[in-house]
């Protein structure tokens, strides 16, 4: 009776993002009252394990109680102050931190508030340096099945047409150039082989690549080799176009790095990061770059190549109280080698879906393991029905389509894991 109380004063007044509202007059609508760990619990007692990390930013379990004291602890001194003129200890000391985790060259942080803000910074902050070295670039590539955000900028880099189709005519004009096909070696030097061709003949208009480096989220969890970052790595310094790797879903351990351009040995000119920074707290995303990007402007006060880019939320003392809880977390804890160890657990427990008729593939990278479903069309709405089948047995699974994904917290067991994608299997075999 509180579920069904608290979900009509919902629809009363709330417009949820990706949904179609009219699914609810016949969807459950699930009102959480609290959560723990990686539960999810409702107002009548039903539990829920949260088995995509709630749109994957959870990284240590809701209410984490470390984190949860380093919040309240930094709420008694400050809560937020204005980034422009003023500086606090948690952005300075946050800041230290990532740039020597990060790979190489990744000098300067620039903070924003979510992840597609974070990439409308670095497209802007790309074509802004190759302007202040007298050079107009206007062109931004991308991977096909690309997605990157809902901004208009990110919008226009993205190539998902569930998102951009409807948009179009508000959008920049972008390339796409070919993913990889598959993850293995071969499709990874194709690709950067036709990458290499676009850049032979329009390297002088392209400022930047942008790319998810492995893993395409929204592009329905497509995985890639990481010889393709390596390779496109080597033709954005031959013909002086920006690399920016979006890590905003793959950052933080969810590769089995601490960050997917790392699996590549490669340092991007731009490294794009949200989601897991605050261990799914708190709003805040960064853009890393080098010292070398900086100096383009660094300058006596000129409006035209000062970068005037600003966010109120900016640097906030709160989010980045979070963020550097998380850190600790990863820091004192051996969180990469134990999500190794979860990761070859769930590959085990993975297999078995290939016996299912009605599966394509499985893959996996790290702590994102896939199961790529085949012969329904679209309008069957196969995701809502397996969506529905994990309410009703415990488990929040919200397939992107016809790809059934998992990307719990760190901190699930091997006996939660069982659960987990036991659920999942049954919900296959029922279709």
């Amino acid at each position: 009776m509180k579920n069904e109380k608290m979900k009509n004063r919902d629809l009363n007044v709330l417009w949820h993002p990706c949904t179609q509202m009219k699914d609810h007059e016949t969807l459950p609508l699930i009102p959480i009252k609290k959560a723990h760990g990686i539960y999810l619990e409702d107002f009548e007692g039903n539990r829920y394990i949260d088995a995509i990390s709630s749109w994957w930013v959870n990284m240590f379990g809701h209410t984490n109680s470390y984190i949860n004291e380093k919040i309240k602890e930094q709420l008694e001194s400050l809560e937020h102050v204005i980034l422009a003129g003023f500086t606090h200890e948690q952005v300075v000391k946050l800041s230290e931190r990532l740039v020597k985790l990060t790979p190489p060259h990744l000098d300067k942080c620039f903070y924003s508030d979510n992840g597609s803000s974070a990439v409308e910074v670095a497209l802007k902050m790309s074509f802004h340096a190759h302007l202040n070295d007298g050079i107009t670039k206007p062109l931004f590539v991308s991977l096909k099945n690309s997605y990157h955000g809902e901004t208009i900028g990110a919008l226009s880099v993205g190539d998902v047409e569930l998102y951009k189709d409807t948009y179009a005519p508000l959008l920049l004009e972008t390339i796409q150039t070919q993913v990889p096909k598959d993850m293995s070696e071969e499709s990874a030097l194709n690709s950067a082989v036709a990458f290499e061709t676009l850049c032979e003949q329009r390297a002088d208009e392209i400022s930047a690549i942008i790319l998810e480096p492995l893993i395409q989220g929204a592009g329905y969890m497509h995985m890639y080799n990481p010889l393709f970052l390596v390779r496109v790595r080597e033709i954005c310094t031959k013909y002086n176009v920006h690399l920016i790797a979006d890590e905003v879903m793959v950052g933080f351990g969810r590769t089995g790095e601490l960050f997917a351009s790392q699996k590549a040995g490669i340092s991007p000119d731009f490294l794009v990061l949200s989601k897991g920074l605050t261990g799914g707290y708190l709003p805040l995303s960064v853009v890393l770059t080098s010292n070398e990007i900086y100096a383009k402007f660094y300058c006596d006060y000129n409006k035209h190549k000062a970068f005037l880019h600003s966010h109120s939320y900016t640097g906030n003392a709160l989010a980045c109280a979070a963020a550097n809880a998380t850190l600790d977390i990863f820091e004192n804890e051996n969180i990469i080698e134990k999500n190794r160890e979860l990761s070859s657990y769930m590959a085990q427990k993975l297999q078995k879906f290939e016996k299912l008729s009605n599966v394509k593939e499985i893959r996996q990278t790290g702590m994102v393991a896939v199961v790529e479903l085949q012969g329904y069309e679209p309008q069957e709405r196969i995701g809502l029905k397996v969506y529905r089948y994990g309410l009703k047995h415990g488990v929040l699974l919200r397939p992107l389509g016809h790809i059934v994904y998992f990307m719990p917290p760190y901190i699930i067991t091997k006996e939660e894991i069982d659960i987990m994608m036991d659920c999942a299997y049954d919900a296959l075999k029922s279709l």
